[in-house]
């Protein structure tokens, strides 16, 4: 995903990292009312002391959201830029042997870049947010800290177009009602604006979920005419100039599920893009895609400095490939193969593919498959693996499959002549061949002896990471090398976690001092 392009990396405010051997500036905007910090008088020494790895939180580092007290969606107002986590992790990390535990707070208010907010209330007065915590009682959230300001922008402009038109909201007691939820994506990629206003100019694809099973139930004629006023009073031809495109989706179900399985484009740009880790990136509503955009492609081009130059990779829980495609095209890689188990992404994969430089020579493929169905078959032929699994953490086979991995317990593979090759009928590999996207080359990819000497983690549930990362140390065949923390949910408990692992067992360091002689005089 990392073209070292300067006009692509500029796109993004460059990462600040918290580190235990220098001080730093404060990696955020500071408020207007603010005034911003002296730069440090002198740097200090170098010290791997935990007091010392992540300096002290800013007051000014404040939520000061009108909606903190009833809103669920933030869970402290204070230290934004340092979650009390860090210091946890810091202590976790350091206990492992891991001096170098890096921390990026980067941007701390209107970070939000992808919402999905729940429809209530009235048309006279709709209440479009979150639900009260432990409550299905949505809280009214339109002016929230923590959004893209286009995103508040639309909301706003949904809000009036449900009393305008007299949409009705969704009744969860009775199950009526015509709007369930609404999904805001902003773009900040538009390479008809200067680098430094893009973000602040960015486009909101909307998608509306309708309590319809299509679009030709009674009540799509109020689809259509909501669809047309947001268009109409914020697309490009109006003075807003918000609005990217407008989607639906049809959901009928009872229980607590957002999307259905049905969507329609309705107008705008059918392609939603992003610029992230150095590549244009394709995403689809149904698609999964990171909230804080920024947050995220720090995380990538910090990850891309791990994987060696033409490498072979598999991207676990790929989603779009988003991850595999940056590895694959700023360290060249000979082979990336994504794997993820939601057919809806695809799509946005396929599109991806698209915009890669064509002077890529490796090969690159996606498969629909289920990581936790047969791992081995995944993990073989490629020297890294990066996983990045749901906030449950890694499934328990895959665990035991990097844990005993090793040349002695894989069976032979059967000879490429054909003359040993026997039926494949094993359900799962066969849907994944069915669903698979193979981007052919003239490199040839490793071969199904080579094993993983690099495993790159990215967690975004600290506890589960912390299991997994005992798990996978338990056995003496993986080490843990590196580890940086990343900001991707200001004002919650939570951190995003990049771990490095190596093939090997950690050396004895007591061993190696006694084994040093001093010199005689």
């Amino acid at each position: 995903m990392h073209l070292y392009l300067l006009s692509s990396r500029v796109s993004f405010s460059p990462p600040v990292f918290w580190h235990a051997s220098s001080s730093a500036t404060l990696p955020f905007p500071a408020p207007a009312t603010a005034k911003p910090l002296p730069p440090p008088s002198s740097r200090p020494a170098k010290s791997l002391k935990l007091e010392a790895a992540i300096p002290p939180s800013n007051s000014k580092c404040a939520l000061e959201c009108p909606h903190f007290q009833s809103c669920s969606g933030c869970t402290h107002e204070l230290d934004l830029d340092r979650p009390s986590v860090v210091d946890e992790a810091a202590e976790f990390f350091s206990k492992l042997g891991v001096s170098d535990f890096t921390f990026d707070s980067s941007r701390l208010w209107e970070w939000r870049c992808r919402a999905k907010l729940a429809v209530r209330g009235s048309s006279a007065t709709p209440l479009i947010g979150l639900y009260e915590e432990g409550t299905h009682n949505v809280v009214d959230i339109p002016h929230c800290k923590a959004h893209h300001p286009r995103i508040n922008a639309a909301v706003e402009l949904l809000r009036k177009g449900i009393t305008a038109l007299r949409i009705l909201p969704y009744d969860e007691d009775q199950g009526t009602g015509d709007l369930r939820y609404v999904q805001m994506a902003v773009t900040t990629h538009n390479t008809s604006l200067p680098v430094s206003d893009r973000y602040k100019n960015g486009k909101v694809q909307v998608s509306l979920v309708w309590n319809t099973r299509n679009e030709t139930s009674p009540s799509s004629e109020k689809l259509t005419a909501l669809a047309q006023f947001l268009w109409r009073n914020g697309g490009p031809k109006s003075n807003e100039n918000i609005i990217h495109s407008v989607w639906a989706n049809f959901q009928t179900s009872s229980n607590n599920i957002i999307f259905g399985n049905r969507w329609r484009h309705l107008l705008g740009e059918t392609d939603l893009w992003e610029h992230v880790g150095g590549i244009d990136v394709s995403l689809a509503p149904s698609s999964f895609g990171q909230a804080n955009t920024r947050a995220f492609d720090s995380l990538l081009w910090k990850l891309q400095k791990y994987v060696p130059r033409r490498s072979s990779v598999a991207d676990l829980y790929a989603g779009a490939g988003v991850i595999g495609l940056s590895v694959a095209a700023s360290r060249k890689c000979r082979s990336v193969k994504c794997v993820e188990v939601n057919k809806e992404s695809k799509l946005s994969f396929e599109k991806t593919v698209e915009r890669l430089p064509k002077s890529l020579d490796g090969s690159i493929s996606w498969h629909q498959a289920d990581t936790s169905a047969e791992p081995l078959s995944w993990l073989m032929g490629s020297e890294v693996v990066i996983v990045d699994p749901p906030r449950k953490g890694l499934d328990a086979p895959l665990v035991d499959a990097l844990k005993t991995i090793s040349f002695r317990n894989l069976k032979p593979m059967p000879s490429t002549d054909g003359s040993q090759v026997k039926e494949e009928k094993r359900p799962w590999v066969l849907r994944a061949r069915e669903s698979s996207v193979y981007v052919r080359s003239s490199t040839t990819s490793d071969g199904p002896l080579v094993l993983p000497q690099t495993l790159i983690y990215i967690s975004c549930g600290w506890e589960s990471f912390k299991e997994d990362c005992k798990a996978l140390l338990s056995t003496n065949k993986w080490r843990l090398e590196h580890a940086h923390g990343f900001n991707f949910f200001p004002g919650t408990q939570s951190i995003e976690v990049l771990a490095v692992f190596q093939r090997g067992k950690v050396a004895n360091l007591k061993k190696k001092k006694l084994g040093k002689k001093k010199k005689r005089s």
